[in-house]
């Protein structure tokens, strides 16, 4: 279940927030507490909504709250105020700090601000088999006893610790931590305290929060501040700062840095780790600006093996022409034949343009077994955590375009779902690169189900072929990157990206994500593929398909040099951009395009206009003026990049 930011989560039984900084395994801990799945990547970002589900700990019900990933209670970006705001309103019985081993500072600086507020907490150290790796040992006891709360071990990919973490979260309590600030600004948070009313955080971490100069707060003061409060709030917090030469904001996070250095020391330990070569030569290769691209290259080789070739080649073959093509679409036909006499309802099911006979057979037969493979590789990649050390690998070339390396991991999101994409482009920190990434997403990016049934293509063509695809793809994406940059106001940011080890994909994780991305695509795409193939159904029948092939026909044909009748296929593309190139892939199948024409539809298929999901999306996130003008650029990109290719490879008698 998903609780948009907007809405205020509200229930009759107890509430639990987990809470923790990005790339922690939040997510991990939170199918394993709930037993339900939610998308879970090795990388930043992937939290960008409230996720819930209820659990039952020794016969008690709780509802347990998924956060955005959080740096700091002070937010600096969309995610982070979503999290501040729920702390902020909902008073849970305890909250779950989930936390990195390998980084104990960090975690606690965090821990500190949940102690202001007042809030009974449980902390559980995540990725301690990481930290022992590292030689880091942490004294959870004397930690414990330090900060007067439970702490767990966990290591959740192999479901350590998840037992104790359940029973510990039946036993929270209010951090015994209190930062004494300088004299100066405890009296003026005693001061704005006294104006401040009683909610579900403590009065005094509020003041800390105003005297730190968060402006995201000024919305909860107005709920709950009378004007003239407000400015005498505003009047003590300015007088304060007068005080200082520096940021108030920097003075406080120096003193809870120091008071977390002082907890560390007494609990943190080193020692040798245990000398594993492989590991670490392997993680400094993949990130290797010179190393990391003949890795690359072999990643993407034996993705299109499994996908382009096993899953659009050997499966696609077996289920099309053996299973729907020799015995599903045969006997649906016959059976539909004796039972219905409406001619018209015939055509609709097992006709062209039949939901049996298209739909489902595009859906399940062709499309299925390549999103299939493909979700296979790409749970592959982010458990093993390749994915944020291939944004890394990215970084230099992406600044060309004026993106960083956190622009990149909506990019690499942008291969499983360009509507989910689109999503964590929130965590972006400017509006500039929201709009720029979510740009390059719906131009060039093409989604998992699409991108299997290109591969599909290219598997049946050259390697020629396939070079020239993604050369004049990638072309596109960064040229009109470039441009973009340069006409889309606003700065660039600076990249910081942690890097989780590389580790051995979990059968167990890989098949849970690929179970749950399948479920979506039955649940969520072949509903679409009916509608779109019914509403190729009535358009043919009313004899609007013709005007529209013939209206389009000085762009597809004649600019494109493609058959009138891949026409339908674009505009299905746009329902769906996997089911226009589930049409292409069929009509190259059955020698209707030729090698050329086959190539320069697969440019303009994957150029083409983000899907009827993406573009609603879009106008979520971005605002319909955003949107239109995205899909206007992208849908003029398309064609002009597939006319250019069109002329350019008859013109110099390029064999495909």
């Amino acid at each position: 279940m998903k609780c948009h930011r907007s809405e205020k989560i509200t229930t009759g039984i107890q509430r639990i927030v987990l809470v923790g900084n990005p790339n922690v395994g939040k997510s991990v801990i939170f199918g394993l507490i709930t037993g339900k799945y939610v998308t879970v990547s090795n990388y930043p970002g992937t939290t960008v909504e409230i996720s819930q589900g209820n659990i039952n700990l020794s016969g008690k019900r709780f509802l347990l709250i998924d956060t955005p990933g959080v740096n700091s209670l002070i937010p600096m970006s969309e995610d982070e105020k979503v999290t501040r705001d729920i702390l902020l309103s909902e008073r849970p019985y305890a909250v779950l700090q989930v936390a990195d081993s390998k980084n104990l500072k960090r975690t606690l600086m965090i821990t500190l601000q949940l102690a202001e507020m007042g809030l009974p907490l449980v902390l559980d150290l995540n990725m301690e088999d990481e930290a022992m790796d590292r030689g880091l040992l942490i004294d959870k006891k004397r930690l414990g006893e330090r900060l007067g709360i439970e702490i767990v071990g966990t290591v959740a990919p192999r479901r350590k610790g998840i037992r104790e973490l359940k029973e510990a979260l039946l036993r929270p309590s209010v951090p015994r931590l209190r930062i004494n600030y300088d004299d100066r600004i405890e009296k003026y948070i005693e001061r704005i305290s006294s104006l401040l009313p009683d909610s579900a955080v403590s009065r005094r971490s509020v003041a800390l929060m105003i005297l730190s100069g968060d402006e995201s707060l000024r919305e909860w003061l107005k709920v709950n501040l009378s004007d003239d409060a407000i400015d005498e709030v505003e009047r003590l917090r300015d007088e304060c700062q007068a005080n200082y030469p520096g940021p108030l904001g920097l003075v406080i996070s120096e003193a809870r840095y120091r008071y977390v250095e002082e907890i560390t020391g007494e609990v943190l330990s080193r020692v040798q780790p245990a000398e594993v070569r492989l590991r670490p030569f392997l993680e400094r290769v993949t990130m290797h600006p010179l190393w990391g691209i003949p890795v690359l290259l072999a990643v993407l080789y034996l993705l299109y093996q499994l996908v382009g070739v096993f899953g659009a080649g050997t499966l696609v073959d077996f289920l099309e022409e053996v299973i729907f093509g020799s015995y599903i679409n045969p006997m649906v036909s016959r059976v539909v034949d004796l039972l219905l006499p409406f001619q018209f309802i015939r055509d609709m099911l097992v006709g062209e343009y039949g939901v049996v006979t298209m739909a489902l057979t595009y859906a399940i037969a062709i499309i299925l077994p390549i999103t299939t493979t493909f979700f296979i590789a790409f749970s592959i990649l982010e458990d093993s955590g390749y994915l944020p050390r291939l944004a890394i690998l990215s970084n230099r070339v992406f600044n060309i375009i004026g993106l960083n390396g956190r622009a990149v991991l909506p990019m690499v999101l942008g291969l499983g779902c360009g509507t989910m994409a689109v999503m964590t482009t929130r965590t972006l920190e400017t509006r500039r690169d929201r709009i720029i990434a979510t740009f390059l997403l719906a131009l060039a990016i093409p989604c998992s189900a699409q991108l299997g049934v290109i591969l599909g293509m290219l598997g049946a063509l050259s390697l020629k072929a396939a070079v020239i695809w993604m050369g004049t793809v990638l072309g596109v994406l960064f040229l009109a990157g470039f441009l973009a940059a340069r006409v889309v106001p606003g700065e660039k940011t600076e990249f910081f990206l942690e890097i989780p080890p590389l580790r051995i994909p979990r059968l167990s994780n890989v098949l849970i994500k690929t179970f749950g991305r399948i479920e979506w695509y039955l649940k969520e795409a072949v509903p679409l593929f009916i509608l779109g193939t019914l509403v190729l159904f009535f358009l043919d029948k009313l004899k609007l398909l013709g005007i529209i092939e013939r209206g389009a026909s000085p762009i597809v044909h004649g600019l494109l040099g493609l058959p009138e009748k891949t026409t339908g296929f674009f505009i299905l593309g746009f329902l769906r951009r996997d089911y226009g190139a589930a049409g292409l892939f069929s009509m190259a199948a059955g020698g209707e395009l030729s090698p050329l024409q086959t190539l320069v539809s697969l440019v303009t298929i994957t150029l083409f206009v983000p899907c009827l999901a993406n573009f609603f999306m879009i106008i979520k996130e971005r605002g319909l003026r955003v949107a239109l003008t995205v899909t206007a650029v992208v849908f003029f990109i398309a064609f002009i990049t597939g006319g250019l290719m069109n002329f350019l490879l008859r013109e110099l008698h390029v064999s495909i």
